[in-house]
C-alpha cells in the first residue's frame, strides 16, 4: 500500500475550522444550534467544529449510501440513518466532509428542508468545484481542493485512512482508487 503525500496539513485544517466556527457563532450570535454530521466521513470535522462554536449547539447524524462503483456514484441516493430528532423551527447546520457532485448533498438538503427548519446552512470542509453536476450552494467551505482523490480527516478509502490528521492525496494504484 502507498503511502498518501499531503494536501492539506493538520494546521491549516486547524485554523480554518476554528475561523468557520467563528463565522457561525457570529452568524448565529444568540441562539441554539443543530449540528447535523453525515455520517462516516464529517464525523471528525463536526467534532472539531462544534468544539469552535461558541453557542448552544446540539449533534445529530445523518447516513445515505449513494448506488455505484467505488469511484462513481450512480446519482441514486437512499436514506441509511435519519436524524433522531424533529429539525422543526431549529437552527441547522449540516455538515459535511467533502461536495463532490452535489448529487448527494442535494438529497440531502431537499429531505432536510422538506421538514421546516428555522434555518439550513451547509458546512462542507472541502468542495471539489470541477466535478459538481449538480448546483449546490454551500454557506461554510473550508478548502476547495483539485480533482484528487482524498482520505484522511475522516475521509476514508474502503474504511481505511479516516484516521489521518491530514487530508491527503492517494495516487492511483493497483488498489483500485
Amino acid at each position: 500500500m502507498q503511502e498518501p503525500r499531503v494536501l492539506i496539513p493538520r494546521d491549516q485544517i486547524a485554523a480554518r475550522v476554528a475561523e468557520i466556527g467563528r463565522r457561525i457563532s457570529g452568524d448565529f450570535a444568540g441562539e441554539s444550534l443543530l449540528l447535523i454530521g453525515v455520517l462516516k466521513g464529517a464525523a471528525i470535522f463536526l467534532a472539531d467544529l462544534a468544539r469552535q462554536i461558541t453557542l448552544d449547539a446540539t449533534f445529530d447524524f445523518i447516513a445515505v449510501s449513494s448506488y455505484g462503483n467505488a469511484k462513481q456514484s450512480s446519482g441514486e441516493v437512499r436514506l441509511v440513518k435519519d436524524v433522531d430528532q424533529s429539525i422543526e423551527g431549529k437552527n441547522v447546520i449540516l455538515v459535511e466532509d467533502i461536495l463532490d457532485t452535489g448529487l448527494t448533498l442535494t438529497y440531502i438538503k431537499n429531505l432536510l428542508l422538506a421538514r421546516c427548519p428555522k434555518k439550513l446552512k451547509i458546512a462542507a470542509l472541502l468542495d471539489k468545484t470541477p466535478r459538481r453536476i449538480q448546483p449546490v450552494q454551500v454557506d461554510y467551505v473550508g478548502f476547495e481542493i483539485p480533482d484528487e482523490f482524498v482520505v484522511g480527516y475522516g475521509l476514508d478509502f474502503a474504511e481505511r485512512y479516516r484516521n489521518l490528521k491530514d487530508i491527503c492525496i492517494l495516487e492511483p494504484s493497483s488498489e483500485g482508487v
